[in-house]
């Protein structure tokens, strides 16, 4: 029997909407008690002094990358695990994307083996492709990957035919699963790298014009209405979109969306340094749109801040901006810097951040997330804000290193997670 006693921790449970300071004694992976001073507890009872920590709700992940099975150089399922659970989550969404594409039962019940393995570690919620190979043609059997345990189904890439977008609504709406599309016009993207605008003049990247986002996402919310099966809608980065979708949900077209960490947190002008892990699939946003996207997150307009981690060799990366593959990792990255640019100043509360991270992607899976309260499992997460680390290779147990944190330091990191 373990026996935990965190003295004096600050619990932020975002299904309560509570803030406070108390002691917190786990027993056995179930929370005992919680009150302002525990004194009734056994000799055998492990004690932590928790002044100045946060314990939260685990931390939800809606999707991102796993490089196994196809692409181990990058991130093996082991790692992509390990990683999600240094970062402070509970439960991962794995994204269709690998090699072979999760279009097949078969697959989805290897994943899941594999994770079994690993135990004690995060949750694997698999999606599942919409289409055979992605390639946006044929409809998968997705009566069978139901059945095998996949939590949503997405192509997680943008759509051309919005004959077959309409066709997929209309099959997947008895199933009750979650559908998940990222809209992008590629015409209108064209070769672009780099959001229109100033800075994209400035630099000399070729420029993706936010139309290419907002007409496909105008689109799909008219096919939305239209059909009536809900949607997630994935890496939304410009100030126009979130207009659109809050009108959208201001009538009740039955949507929730989210932004991914990095756009909440940089803006184009990052990308003066031509790192190539800012070269990401939506680009950063200007300075309008990422406020525009920390107001939206704040208010709920937004639903929740997705991880989307997308790890890639050194070798990849390692070549001119507009060459490299887009995307960066951030699983073990996105609470400290988060945190430390969004909460530490102010800008957002605790609670405002830990709710988008943890109850709300949750909900966008049609998942719960329990209340910190005795009698509930113990999936919690506890985060040292003030700790400084190094982002080196020893400190992070992804494979992959691209991003642009590399080499800086970095304030505030996980200490321990309970999984349920």
């Amino acid at each position: 029997m373990t026996k935990e006693l965190l003295k004096q921790v600050r619990v932020i449970d975002p299904v309560q909407k509570t803030d406070t300071v108390a002691d917190v004694l786990i027993i056995d992976g179930y929370i005992q008690s919680i009150a302002p001073q525990i004194t009734d507890f056994s000799a055998d009872t492990s004690i932590r002094d928790c002044q100045g920590l946060v314990l939260g709700a685990g931390l939800v992940d809606l999707y991102s990358h796993s490089g196994e099975p196809g692409f181990e150089e990058r991130e093996t399922l082991s790692s992509f695990l390990q990683a999600a659970a240094a970062g402070g989550f509970t439960r991962i969404g794995v994204l269709p994307d690998t090699l072979p594409v999760i279009d097949q039962p078969a697959l989805v019940a290897q994943l899941q083996q594999h994770r079994d393995r690993e135990k004690p570690c995060p949750h694997l919620h698999i999606w599942g492709a919409i289409t055979l190979d992605l390639a946006g043609k044929q409809l998968t059997e997705v009566a069978d990957l139901v059945t095998a345990g996949v939590v949503g189904f997405t192509d997680a890439k943008p759509w051309e035919n919005l004959g077959i977008v309409r066709r997929v609504l209309e099959y997947l709406q008895p199933f009750g699963k979650s559908v998940a599309f990222w809209p992008c016009d590629r015409h209108l993207a064209a070769s672009g790298t780099m959001r229109e605008g100033a800075e994209a003049l400035r630099i000399g990247l070729p420029p993706i014009p936010a139309s290419a986002e907002t007409t496909a996402i105008a689109a799909l919310l008219e096919l939305v209405a239209d059909i009536g099966t809900p949607v997630h809608i994935m890496r939304v980065s410009t100030a126009r979109s979130v207009e659109l979708i809050a009108q959208a949900k201001a009538q009740g077209v039955p949507i929730t969306a989210s932004t991914t960490w990095m756009h909440v947190l940089l803006d184009t002008t990052s990308v003066r340094s031509y790192h190539t892990s800012l070269h990401l699939d939506p680009p950063l946003g200007n300075h309008h749109d990422m406020l525009c996207l920390r107001e939206a997150v704040r208010t709920g307009v937004i639903d929740a801040i997705a991880i989307d981690h997308a790890p890639y060799t050194y070798e990849e990366k390692v070549q001119a901006f507009s060459e490299s593959p887009p995307g960066a990792i951030g699983l073990e990255l996105a609470l400290p810097l988060l945190w430390h640019n969004l909460v530490a100043t102010g800008e957002f509360t605790a609670l405002e951040l830990w709710r988008v991270l943890s109850h709300q992607p949750a909900a966008c899976l049609q998942q719960e997330v329990t209340a910190i309260q005795p009698g509930e499992k113990a999936e919690l997460t506890l985060f040292d804000p003030q700790q400084v680390w190094n982002v080196n290779k020893a400190n992070l147990q992804t494979l992959s290193y691209n991003t642009p944190w590399f080499g800086q330091e970095v304030t505030g990191r996980v200490v321990q997670v309970w999984y349920n």
